[in-house]
Order: structure tokens, then C-alpha cells, then sequence
């Protein structure tokens, strides 16, 4: 499992031209899943996720986590993580897990999320997003999670 992690001022996540979720301060979580992804990855990276010191504390510094400053993650699906392109200049998503396996393991993230009590708001699984974030910092991070591993 793969979770690219933004932090940002706000985001929002539109599907048809609605808005489906809005953030302001927080994070951004783009959460790719291949096929050997479990619900403990899951749950461990949301963790790690709640806990990232990626804000700043009186001195500057990024000591703070999104629960220490009051923030909320959106959360966003996104198989294109998985992709693969070693050969040739179009990409394999063979490595991606299908819908079937990928959402409740999305889902289970976000309750990971959840359970921390962080205010958390998503896309739609499987649906064309139009994610539109400013990027804080920037500050982006990719976090994964293999084998019962986090890394």
C-alpha cells in the first residue's frame, strides 16, 4: 500500500463539477493499493499518517502533527500510484490491486483515520477527480506499507 502525503492549506475534490469534499489546513492522502495489501497495512499507515510531524511548532520546525493543529486529511484513491512504466512510454497498472480488493482497504484507511479522530473527507472511489490543493511548504512524503512493514 502507498500513500502519497501532502500537506496543504486546503484542497477540495470535485466529481462531475460538485464538490464532494473540502479541506482547509491538513493533508492530502493519495492511497494506492496492490494486491497483496492487507486491512493491518492499512490501519498501520493511517496511523503513521495521524502522527507525521509535518507542521510547524513556535520555532519553525515540523514538529506537529495534522491532530496537533487541528487539521483534516482528504483522502483520495488513486491507482495510478501502482503504475509501472520501466518499458515502453505507456504505463501498467498490473500492479494495482482491482476495485473489489482496493476500496474496502481505502475505506479501512480512512476509518484508521477516523479512529485517531481526525476529521477526514474523501473522494469517490473508482470515479474521474478533479483534486485541487495548494501544496504548503511544499511539503510531500510517501509513506508505504509491505508485508506488515510500514516504511
Amino acid at each position: 500500500m502507498r500513500v502519497v502525503v501532502q500537506r496543504v492549506s486546503r484542497a477540495t475534490v470535485e466529481v462531475d463539477g460538485q464538490i464532494v469534499g473540502s479541506i482547509d489546513r491538513g493533508l492530502v492522502c493519495l492511497v494506492g493499493v496492490t494486491h497483496d495489501d492487507t486491512t493491518a497495512e492499512a490501519r498501520a499507515l493511517s496511523a503513521k499518517v495521524a502522527g507525521l510531524r509535518l507542521f510547524g511548532d513556535g520555532q519553525g520546525r515540523m514538529n506537529r502533527s495534522v491532530m496537533d493543529v487541528d487539521g483534516s486529511v482528504l483522502v483520495v484513491s488513486q491507482f495510478t500510484l501502482y503504475g509501472d512504466v520501466r518499458r515502453g512510454r505507456r504505463p501498467s497498472f498490473t500492479d494495482a490491486a482491482d476495485a473489489s480488493h482496493a476500496e474496502p482497504l481505502v475505506e479501512a484507511f480512512r476509518a484508521g483515520l477516523e479512529a485517531a479522530r481526525v476529521p477526514v473527507v474523501s473522494g469517490v472511489f473508482g470515479a474521474m477527480m478533479a483534486v485541487s490543493l495548494v501544496n504548503d511548504g511544499p511539503v510531500t512524503l510517501v509513506v508505504e506499507a509491505s508485508h506488515g512493514r510500514v516504511v
